[in-house]
């Protein structure tokens, strides 16, 4: 990804010890937007969300443990409460004392925000969420991923398929094929595809058993009750890893709810597919919540 001005990289220390990488992008003194990826991505896959609000937001991203530049975790480094704490860390090591932020997650990013709704770090910076294809439980019950009808069998070989130790190897065309079946829309163009299909492959393999098996026994109902926060809600009507149903679960069950956007053709992957509806719903948040407006309006009204 290519630097934006203002960009610096930090490590933040979770409760255990973890050390986890993140990146400030944008001018230092500009409201702040707070992005965590989901499973197997990376920083990088908030690419086109950071160059669009680094202009006049500072965007912090970072890499969930045992993804990018983080560290891969030890065997008990993988549960919704080391989540939870290095987004606190993440927060503590970027906002000042009762700053506010807007915070966005996608997928298992969002399922991260769930997790630390009740945390007092979490209630001190965040003025609003961005919940982004994503769900809070029975994961692999719902997951469309593997053809057959919901039941039991089903559950089981999505638990197979998403659980599987095999090495993911290069990207081919034919592992392109089975990404984009499995977590993009059918219409996704070939370089948004290639381009997820580079950040997945890149994932450790051990971390990405490790957060599929706490996926699998994903149960985050209570976090959604907890998250007081305005909190939007985007998915896309052709997600399999996460489909639209957990969406609209999450929107009758969030205290204040700010909306549910649902995108036509879209698949998991929203952020790459759909970036200008991903970094819209952003931005709408910080303007109802942070007050900020997009440098092009400032500017005209100046001139007005």
């Amino acid at each position: 990804m290519t630097a934006v001005p203002g960009s610096r990289e930090l490590t933040a220390v979770s409760a255990d010890g973890a050390r986890i990488h993140v990146e400030v992008h944008g001018p230092d003194a500009a409201p702040a937007v707070v992005l965590a990826h989901g499973w197997t991505c990376s920083i990088g896959f908030w690419a086109e969300q950071i160059r669009a609000l680094a202009v006049d937001h500072r965007v912090i991203a970072y890499d969930q443990r045992g993804h990018g530049r983080s560290p891969v975790p030890g065997p008990g480094g993988y549960s919704t409460t080391a989540l939870a704490d290095d987004l606190e860390a993440v927060l503590a090591a970027t906002l000042g004392p009762g700053e506010r932020a807007v915070l966005a997650g996608h997928s298992m990013g969002g399922m991260t925000i769930m997790a630390a709704a009740g945390r007092p770090g979490f209630r001190q910076h965040a003025a609003a969420v961005l919940l982004c294809s994503t769900g809070f439980a029975r994961l692999t019950e719902e997951a469309t991923v593997v053809p057959l009808r919901p039941g039991g069998p089903r559950t089981r070989l999505t638990r197979a398929v998403l659980g599987s130790k095999a090495p993911l190897g290069p990207v081919t065309a034919v592992s392109k094929r089975i990404l984009k079946y499995a977590t993009m829309g059918p219409a996704s163009a070939p370089e948004r595809v290639d381009a997820c299909a580079r950040i997945v492959h890149a994932c450790p393999r051990p971390s990405r058993y490790g957060w599929s098996q706490v996926l699998a026994g994903l149960d985050l109902e209570a976090g959604v009750r907890e998250l007081r926060v305005p909190a939007a809600v985007l998915v896309g009507t052709a997600d399999r890893l996460t489909p639209a149903a957990h969406s609209r679960a999450m929107a009758d069950a969030l205290p204040h709810c700010a909306g549910l956007v649902e995108l036509p053709g879209m698949g998991h992957m929203t952020p790459v597919e759909a970036p200008e509806a991903v970094t819209a719903q952003i931005r709408e948040l910080t303007l109802t919540y942070l007050g900020v407006k997009e440098t092009v309006s400032t500017n005209e009204e100046a001139d007005a």
